[in-house]
């Protein structure tokens, strides 16, 4: 395994459309997916997309702990750690919240971003089989962040006011200007 080099925003990498993967068990993907994730771990980030380590794939890794899944008191859900090969969103409804986001592309920013508070999200993982499930809250929040990486979007793109745009050092002197949830 190896921590790969993480592309930052202007990298030409991340500005165009990733390319399918075609056989997600061939040992190059299986080394990029091991790659990426402690990549991802040392980076200390929920998500990485493949173009962000240099690579123009449509491959997604994310971990959603417990911690933020919204859950059931009744229900003690998993947390959710999941790579997604050629991966497809469809929201479940046009309701849009409004959460802090950064990304390791962007690093030492913050921004609040509208994204789709319920998704159904397809694609392979890494043994090709099927994923198929619904995603609501944070979980549905870092599928979209992850994947619109495989569009060449960065969460800047998404933003609808960029006054609320900031390095995370200087957040903490207007933490009235924060009120929106803490997503990212």
């Amino acid at each position: 395994m190896a921590i790969l080099k993480i592309a930052r925003m202007g990298h030409p990498v991340l500005k165009g459309r990733a390319e399918d993967v075609a056989d997600p068990t061939t040992s190059e993907v299986q080394k990029l997916i091991s790659d990426m994730r402690e990549t991802m771990a040392d980076a200390g980030g929920v998500g990485l997309a493949a173009p962000q380590v240099h690579v123009p794939l449509r491959l997604v890794i994310f971990q959603i702990p417990a911690t933020r899944l919204h859950q059931d008191p009744e229900e003690r859900e998993e947390p959710v750690e999941q790579v997604l090969i050629n991966p497809v969103i469809q929201p479940c409804s046009e309701d849009l919240e409004v959460g802090w986001e950064g990304c390791l592309s962007v690093p030492e920013l913050r921004g609040a971003v509208p994204r789709h508070t319920r998704i159904h999200y397809q694609g392979l993982d890494e043994k090709g089989a099927l994923i198929d499930r619904e995603a609501y809250g944070f979980h549905a929040r870092v599928v979209q962040h992850e994947c619109d990486h495989l569009e060449g979007i960065l969460y800047p793109m998404r933003m609808t006011n960029l006054t609320s745009l900031h390095y995370t050092s200087e957040m903490r002197f207007n933490a009235e200007t924060f009120s929106v949830s803490e997503d990212s």
